[in-house]
């Protein structure tokens, strides 16, 4: 095999790379645009549920930080169910405002 050759068949495969890395990129910002259109409110207002942390607890049980409709939410995930443990009415700083709303097995 000549020289010519390797370097040809090497740039062929670079130059492939790069445009399986090129498209992958455009269709990861395309589905983020995608995804952030179709998660707004009705009125366009921004997003009606939003993901903000969420912390193991167990093997298959977790603590879940999210907002939802300007309420932040207290979740908690097991393999049997979810629960809502707590929540604060407006969206503040945590540790700023209020203290959250307990949530006893009657409300919920």
């Amino acid at each position: 095999m000549s020289f010519a050759t390797v370097f040809s068949s090497l740039f062929a495969v670079v130059l492939a790379l790069i445009a399986v890395l090129a498209l992958a990129a455009l269709a990861l910002k395309a589905l983020r645009h995608w995804q952030d259109r179709f998660q707004q409110g009705a009125e366009g207002t921004g997003p009606q549920m939003r993901f903000l942390r969420a912390m193991p607890l167990g093997q298959n049980e977790r603590a879940v930080l999210m907002e939802a409709q300007g309420e932040v939410l207290l979740i908690g995930v097991t393999t049997g169910g979810i629960s809502l443990l707590a929540r604060w009415p407006e969206r503040e700083k945590m540790g700023e405002g209020p203290s959250p709303t307990p949530v006893t097995g009657a409300d919920s």
